[in-house]
């Protein structure tokens, strides 16, 4: 496995290019499986995700191309890319795939919603709690489809085609409201999907729907109306740009300290966390290129937070964050609400020298002045990237192993931190 080495104590300065969103992108490669046209997809990230859900699709029988290099374009400028379903051969996700990345689950929608039936396997990846699928079944039901459950695999079955209905989501869920969205679309009649998931990435891949076709609105709201339609067709769509990057590089910056422009970021995306980001005494602008973040000589102010669905605090930046106040004047408490096992990156925090202790869902970080370097193994995507936020500002060298979960959510990231002035390189298994 590779590892990442940070020799930290440098500051940032520099422009850094922000990806566009994996939890974007892997949505609006699935819709794909809606038509039997080709989508095309702007601003996609070269991460491990996406080339996994590209196997998972190429398994439907989906067929996948992607644009050479263009002028102007480098290794840090998203790939084009476009998929056509023409022709699905099969509506089977197994489990040797699905079980690598819990997106994949969200196939049954519009497998289920085209082609009438599916099999998918129950879903894998990160271990940050138990995320149960009963939202998305119960929410297909809810359009008519019958549902068992087979040692391991959901099969769904809609003789005849889905049909209008109300899904009532129990609880906020991305996931869910994604793929339900997608298989109302293809309904009869109208679907009401309530208690909806607001993030960006709802938005985009309802926009995407639209201009295959689709009838949609509300998006970005609790409650979203599709009117089913006979068919969705071709269409070129750009992926909005990572808020999740922005917020990593955003609260880096903060932490070493420096002058950094992140190009292509979009501040609407995530308001709440630059809002508190500010609160810390980071200075934020926004520009004609994106996002200034600039923290030069002052220290850094305790800030409390609470982790919530958009437009609050995004529990993805809550690990981000944790490795920014343990260097903070004082102490600040951080609440998780949305996963139940998301403070697994404490004792690695705590292996540089953070003063963090737990309490259930609660954190309490007591600022040090000094984090010193030390090796460290990341447990999950986000809690990865909070271990070399630390390690950029620790004396000393940092080591940070298991870092295939990195790949999985971060484009090129040594490479972007390095063009800034940091001390960090690849080391190659």
């Amino acid at each position: 496995m590779d590892k990442i080495r940070i020799v930290g104590g440098n500051q940032l300065n520099g422009v850094i290019p922000i990806s566009g969103a994996k939890n974007a992108a892997l949505p609006l490669m699935i819709a794909s499986l809606l038509c039997d046209d080709t989508l095309t997809l702007e601003n996609v990230p070269r991460l491990r995700d996406v080339a996994l859900l590209t196997q998972i699709l190429s398994n439907h029988g989906v067929d996948y191309s992607v644009d050479g290099k263009r002028a102007g374009q480098d290794t840090m400028t998203g790939q084009t890319i476009h998929l056509n379903a023409s022709n699905i051969v099969d509506t089977t996700a197994p489990y040797e795939l699905v079980s690598k990345m819990r997106a994949s689950f969200w196939v049954i929608g519009p497998l289920l919603a085209r082609m009438h039936t599916a099999r998918v396997s129950l879903p894998g990846g990160c271990a940050i709690g138990t995320r149960p699928v009963d939202y998305f079944i119960n929410g297909l039901k809810a359009l008519g489809a019958d549902i068992e459950m087979d040692r391991g695999y959901v099969q769904a079955d809609a003789k005849g085609g889905l049909k209008g209905g109300r899904v009532v989501l129990p609880g906020v869920s991305v996931g869910a409201t994604h793929t339900v969205m997608m298989a109302a679309t293809l309904a009869k009649g109208e679907s009401v999907i309530e208690n909806a998931a607001q993030e960006p990435e709802v938005t985009d891949l309802a926009n995407c729907l639209i201009g295959m076709g689709a009838k949609i609105e509300g998006a970005g709201t609790d409650t979203i109306r599709i009117q089913g339609v006979e068919s969705l067709g071709a269409h070129r769509h750009p992926v909005i740009p990572d808020r999740i990057e922005t917020g990593t590089y955003a609260m880096a910056v903060a932490m070493t300290g420096g002058d950094v422009t992140l190009e292509g970021a979009r501040g609407d995306l995530l308001d709440s966390a630059l809002d508190i980001l500010r609160q810390t005494g980071t200075e934020i602008t926004e520009t004609n290129m994106g996002l200034k973040i600039c923290r030069n000589g002052a220290g850094i102010n305790p800030v409390d937070i609470s982790t919530e669905p958009f437009p609050g605090f995004p529990t993805d930046l809550q690990a981000q964050f944790m490795a920014l106040m343990t260097r903070s004047k004082g102490v600040s408490k951080i609440t998780e609400n949305i996963f139940e096992n998301r403070f697994m990156h404490v004792q690695e925090l705590a292996r540089l020298g953070a003063k963090i202790t737990l309490d259930g869902q609660v954190a309490s970080v007591e600022g040090v002045e000094t984090l010193r370097g030390a090796q460290v193994m990341a447990t999950d995507l986000r809690a990865s990237v909070s271990l070399v936020i630390a390690g950029l500002a620790a004396e000393g060298e940092t080591t940070v192993s298991r870092v295939y979960h990195l790949d999985r959510g971060f484009e090129r990231l040594e490479d972007k931190l390095s063009r800034c002035g940091a001390v960090i390189e690849r080391i190659s298994a």
